[in-house]
């Protein structure tokens, strides 16, 4: 007796949001995608898959991107209470913004906490001035 053939799963909006979690930690930590690649034993090509989420990652090969990337494997999902899952999924939305993760950078490059403080308050004036707040 023949089985019904298993139809392939498709990649849904979880995969999605996992995809662009692993893109943009992979861009945090300046690896290419042949890097991140080479240390998970795949190609350049299946992890553009699973940054653009058309291919699923499976359990192992989260667990082994989390250890190439140095996160936790939770790093990777939303958790739907609020509170700290809520937090990490602004800071993603935020980090998947053009030049995001220069600017991270840049600010993280900066030692002295007063000038950190002084380029917050800049960028608050500015979203300020933006909104016609302060005239």
């Amino acid at each position: 007796m023949d089985t019904p053939s298993a139809k392939p799963k498709r990649a849904t909006e979880h995969d999605r949001v996992v995809g662009q979690r692993i893109q943009i930690l992979r861009r945090s930590k300046s690896l290419s995608q042949t890097a991140l690649g080479s240390s998970i034993g795949v190609t350049f090509q299946q992890v553009q898959k699973y940054e653009n989420g058309s291919n699923r990652v499976g359990a192992s090969r989260l667990s082994e991107i989390a250890r190439a990337l140095d996160v936790p494997v939770s790093t990777f999902f939303d958790d739907d209470e609020g509170g700290a899952g809520a937090e990490q999924g602004e800071a993603f939305g935020f980090l998947r913004s053009d030049g995001a993760i220069d600017l991270l950078r840049a600010f993280n490059a900066l030692e002295d906490d007063q000038k950190r403080r002084e380029i917050v308050a800049l960028v608050r004036r500015v979203v300020r001035l933006e909104q016609g707040l302060d005239i």
